[in-house]
């Protein structure tokens, strides 16, 4: 089976997780031992800002992120419905409300038009997401966040690699939240990370992280336990040395499995903008044509050929049980109807050019 993901760990990972096993330390009161704060820096220059404070995973992210940013009790939060669960736990977990906002179908971001649609008195901030590695439309998105007093809390856990205007995603929001996890295109097992230029966040996030302690025993507010491990910290500093590389496979993958798919017009296929620039985290196709049954058919038979397909996100998040509960129902017609038709093919560095080759073919013959 040809995974839809696939985390590449060497033997230098190996070697930087057994260094601090031996000489420690394995972790730090305040969150800051020397791995972590080497990973924060080099993150940092990595994503093209002042700060980058670690924490223990891309959920830890979010929710630290969205807390610094103000959210309280009351304040509603504008997001896409069609996202990982995580992004909108984060703002609840923060007491505040989320507002499920539909998407653009061709890129399957969170609408421009339907952001300023959704814009209340009571609205905090709007919590764009980067789906499948691919950059929010971030300068409308900042325009909009200005005009209406809100912040920007960007949800970049799939961004690594992507770019926009020439910058690393995440540079034009006030914060950017990013996943470790296994499956991403870098890891630490577990983990997270916010960049930010804001001295002022980045310190609130610095306490949130290690429950509101400035010093230890100390603390000054409300805080939680995200602090990242030294071992975590290690792993991430040799995968991000080796990112670039990560990077120029995907694409390459990416653009070899377009040249065979561009066979078919069943498909509509994922594309690049001048101005913006793919991750390749996930490569998502469409079925023009075709409906849920369809879809799961070809996920179906794809996988008994060896293909390792999957289809992300087949319920959005104002349709779960608790969101809907507790928000009530809500209609996303553009978010509703990709769910029954998206679905994702292998293009990690571990696919081969053969690899390629026959998903495309595989994937043709099917259709």
């Amino acid at each position: 089976m040809i995974p839809i993901n696939l985390p590449e760990i060497g033997e230098e990972e190996i070697e930087a997780v057994v260094k601090v096993m031996r000489r420690g330390p394995l972790t730090n009161a305040l969150g800051a031992g020397p791995a972590v704060t080497k990973f924060e820096e080099n993150y940092a220059k990595f994503a093209g800002v002042k700060h980058a404070v670690a924490v223990n995973s891309g959920t830890a992210a979010l929710h630290s992120a969205i807390v610094a940013a103000g959210v309280k009790p009351g304040d509603e939060v504008i997001l896409p419905s069609f996202t990982f669960v995580a992004t909108a736990e984060a703002v609840v977990m923060a007491g505040g409300k989320p507002v499920f906002t539909d998407i653009d179908p061709e890129t399957y971001n969170i609408s421009l038009v339907e952001i300023e649609k959704n814009v209340a008195k009571q609205t905090k901030a709007v919590v764009p997401v980067d789906l499948y590695g691919f950059s929010a439309d971030a300068k409308p998105i900042k325009d909009i966040a200005s005009e209406h007093h809100l912040v920007v809390v960007e949800d970049a856990a799939q961004a690594h690699g992507a770019t926009y205007a020439g910058k690393p995603a995440g540079v034009f929001s006030d914060a950017a939240c990013w996943s470790l996890y296994a499956s991403k295109n870098i890891t630490t097992g577990e983990g997270g990370v916010v960049t930010t230029d804001s001295d002022e966040v980045a310190e609130t996030l610095r306490l949130i992280r290690t429950h509101g302690e400035k010093a230890k025993y100390a603390s000054i507010m409300l805080g939680h336990n995200y602090r990242m491990a030294e071992i975590q910290a290690a792993i991430g500093l040799v995968q991000l040395e080796k990112l670039p590389a990560f990077l120029a496979k995907r694409r390459k993958n990416a653009q070899r499995l377009t040249e065979i798919l561009a066979k078919t017009e069943r498909l509509q296929l994922p594309k690049e903008t001048k101005d913006r620039l793919h991750s390749w985290y996930l490569y998502t196709v469409r079925l023009r044509d075709g409906d849920e049954a369809q879809r799961d058919k070809i996920l179906e038979e794809l996988k008994k050929k060896g293909v390792g397909a999957a289809a992300y996100y087949v319920h959005p998040v104002h349709t779960m049980p608790y969101y809907q509960e507790t928000f009530g129902e809500r209609k996303l017609p553009e978010t509703e109807k990709a769910a029954k038709q998206v679905f994702s093919l292998p293009v990690h560095p571990g696919v081969t050019e053969a690899q390629v080759d026959y998903i495309g073919k595989t994937l043709l013959d099917l259709l």
